[in-house]
């Protein structure tokens, strides 16, 4: 699950002068169209890994899918310090490899689905993930509201279901819990995309040389949230089927 970024929560920074300029757009656009790579990469990456069936044993019965959440989790800590410090090659190789795991993991999914003959709900999943997904990052980038006050609840709110959804998946194994966790994942990173488009908006400045850096942590941050919908509307989309 991809966290907030809390390292830039509290006030967020506005971007200069009231007008939205062609830099600006050029900006956003440039966001939108990197992370839009990342999730065909990774859709592209588990369609392929989801056609071989042995490999999908080994990922499902062994520790290897707590290997790739590790990794993960650890990504989403580590790379927006990378991304906003580092080298360019650095940051752009932590958003590659960070989709490449999130195929890793959605792969055993898309596998159930097409074993089950449900594979028209991964495409449903899609569908609503990417309306969700636009229509929040599109209020975030229109609202004249400062959403970073939220911040705080984001983080404790994404730490919280993150719990939740380990324990259910090592102890309980419950549908039910999976419905209402998956459900309110949903509605909080529904907020948290929202947040997130403002909040790099916010970091635009006009001809700073920080402005790709800050595109490249954006598409990542964008990007998480959005396999993050992807992957729990498909989930709660499965239960109701079952």
């Amino acid at each position: 699950m991809n966290e907030p970024r809390r390292q830039f929560g509290g006030a967020i920074p506005r971007a200069g002068g009231a007008a939205i300029d062609e830099g600006l757009r050029q900006y956003m656009l440039g966001v939108y169209n990197y992370m839009a790579l990342g999730v065909a990469a990774t859709g592209l990456f588990s369609m392929l890994m989801a056609s071989n069936p042995a490999l999908m044993m080994a990922i499902m019965t062994t520790p290897l899918k707590w290997v790739g959440f590790i990794g993960i989790l650890g990504i989403g800590w580590f790379a927006p310090r990378v991304m906003m410090n580092g080298s360019k090659a650095a940051a752009h190789a932590m958003f590659w490899i960070y989709a490449a795991l999130w195929g890793v993991m959605i792969a055993p999914m898309l596998f159930m689905f097409q074993q089950q003959g449900a594979a028209i709900e991964i495409y449903k999943a899609f569908f609503i993930t990417a309306s969700v997904f636009g229509a929040v990052s599109l209020y975030g980038y229109t609202t004249k509201r400062d959403l970073s006050a939220f911040a705080q609840f984001f983080f404790m709110a994404t730490v919280g279901l993150l719990i939740a959804i380990v324990v259910n998946a090592i102890f309980f194994q419950s549908g039910l819990m999976s419905l209402v966790t998956s459900s309110l994942v949903v509605l909080v990173f529904s907020g948290v995309t929202a947040y997130e488009t403002q909040m790099i908006k916010s970091l635009y400045r006009e001809g700073s040389a920080m402005n790709e850096r800050t595109a490249i942590f954006g598409a990542f941050a964008l990007y998480g949230s959005f396999v993050t919908l992807f992957i729990h509307i498909l989930n709660i989309l499965g239960i109701m089927r079952d």
